[in-house]
């Protein structure tokens, strides 16, 4: 009986990459305003494995949850979706 188990997904920012093997992900979530409805902004930085890929500091990526590698890092990023505007 092997059921494929479901990971979670998540999209966010990479924030820093001078780790090695390792990239800062911020990811945003909109959330309503418990009294005034208002949607406010929550973020959450991870730390996500990067194995084939390699994100660079503003590319949009597609990170999903693994088995925990070291103390925080219970992440990898699986694809780069959108890279960032290099402005010269």
């Amino acid at each position: 009986m092997s059921t494929k188990r479901k990971r979670q997904v998540l999209i966010g920012t990479v924030i820093s990459d001078k780790m090695d093997k390792t990239v800062n992900v911020k990811v945003t979530r909109e959330i309503p305003h418990p009294v005034y409805k208002k949607r406010v902004k929550r973020y959450k930085n991870h730390l996500a494995h990067v194995a084939s890929v390699s994100p660079k500091v503003g590319d949009i990526v597609k990170i999903t949850s693994i088995r925990p590698i070291s103390k925080y890092k219970r992440w990898q990023v699986s694809e780069i979706i959108r890279e960032a505007v290099i402005l010269d």
